[in-house]
């Protein structure tokens, strides 16, 4: 690979694809900001680049952040809860805990609830540990203005993330006895692992079936579950599934993939079940995405 633009712009893409992503929740749409990255790319005088991979993060920065913007239109429409697009993770994904948190469903849905300059500040400080003059320059403030901003998102994610970190291997058990519980139809069993205020969320899209709203109570949600999943016959693929970093389920309908179903769990229990069954959000569940924060 003999041009440089391109050697850099290679060496960085996985990098600049988990900014994109963890900015966007979409998986396509952060494919199309690295399209736009690299026809920017190409023009740019690297003569006059002192960080190429800072250059490369504020470019790709500032096109999430153009994105984001007209994503809250489509989100308005959408019909039903919207989830974050999952992506089956590489091994080492799951091993860096702290990418596996900033890349889990529960707190991607969590930095949803953040303005669109607030998300880029809390992602690029937080989970990528860029200065405030970078950032600064990235979305148009001041870095006094940047610090502002970032202490106020970091409050408003600590106030709603989960509130302990759990092991994969713990996820991974509660995992294999909801499996056991759902395959076996067993109710009490279902209640026994929910938190009293679980919430479930499903992503149909408006293409598949699925609850118009959250399902709030660990009786509601076993209801649900019962009455519609509970007749899938559900998989944990391999060893097991692996998506955005943690255990998650790949459920299997007549034999056939119908959906991701990942977990928050708090204190032992489910506390938050998220169901993507979109065709058009699963489209990286089949093959891994490789993420890193470097």
């Amino acid at each position: 690979m003999n041009d440089p633009a391109t050697a850099t712009f290679v060496a960085h893409r996985n990098l600049l694809f988990t900014v994109a992503y963890e900015m966007l929740g979409s998986a396509a749409d952060a494919e199309d900001v690295l399209q736009e990255t690299w026809l920017r790319w190409v023009e740019v005088d690297l003569a006059g680049v002192r960080d190429e991979r800072a250059y490369l993060v504020r470019i790709t920065t500032r096109l999430s952040l153009n994105r984001l913007r007209t994503m809250q239109r489509r989100k308005e429409a959408y019909v039903g809860p919207w989830l974050p697009e999952p992506l089956l993770t590489t091994p080492d994904v799951a091993e860096n805990v702290e990418l596996a948190e900033s890349v889990s469903m529960a707190l991607m849905l969590v930095l949803e609830t953040l303005a669109p300059t607030e998300r880029a500040v809390f992602v690029l400080r937080e989970v990528f540990d860029v200065g405030y003059d970078e950032i600064a320059e990235a979305v148009g403030k001041t870095p006094a203005a940047v610090r502002q901003i970032a202490s106020r998102a970091r409050r408003h994610v600590d106030a709603r993330r989960p509130r302990e970190a759990v092991s994969a291997q713990e996820t991974r058990a509660v995992l294999e006895s909801f499996q056991r519980a759902l395959e076996g139809q067993d109710m009490q069993g279902l209640l026994d692992l929910l938190a009293p205020d679980v919430v479930l969320m499903s992503d149909g899209g408006g293409v598949k079936q699925a609850a118009l709203r959250p399902v709030s109570g660990a009786d509601k949600v076993v209801r649900f579950i019962i009455g519609g999943i509970g007749r899938a016959e559900v998989a944990v693929a391999g060893a097991p599934t692996v998506v955005n970093g943690n255990p998650a389920m790949a459920l299997h309908v007549n034999g056939e993939f119908d959906g991701i179903m990942a977990v928050r769990v708090e204190g032992g229990r489910i506390s938050g079940l998220y169901f993507v069954r979109n065709p058009e959000k699963l489209t990286r569940v089949a093959s891994e995405t490789p993420l890193t924060l470097r």
